[in-house]
């Protein structure tokens, strides 16, 4: 589902998204190189398991005006195993 819009890999290219390497304890809306909407830019999360947890439930309503247009991820096992493999990835 994130490779459509995502790269995960070190010095992996900005796609529709930005890439995702090193997002563990990167603040939001920072990542050289990728257009960020305000909401992003203006939240300042740095990211963590737990709010990395409760944006991919529903990502327009953890960060209201986020250009981020996937829905979300409703189980919970699914989002606990991509936050392992995103924190793995860094």
């Amino acid at each position: 589902k994130c490779a459509n819009c995502h790269t995960c890999e070190k010095g992996g290219n900005t796609k529709l998204g930005p890439p995702l390497f090193g997002i563990m304890g990167r603040t939001s809306g920072t990542c050289d190189g990728f257009a960020y909407s305000e909401a992003n830019k203006s939240a300042a999360i740095v990211w963590s398991d737990k709010h990395m947890f409760e944006y991919l439930l529903n990502p327009k309503r953890y960060i209201p005006g986020t250009k981020m247009v996937f829905a979300g991820i409703k189980k919970e096992g699914e989002r606990a195993d991509l936050i392992a493999y995103m924190a793995a990835q860094s």
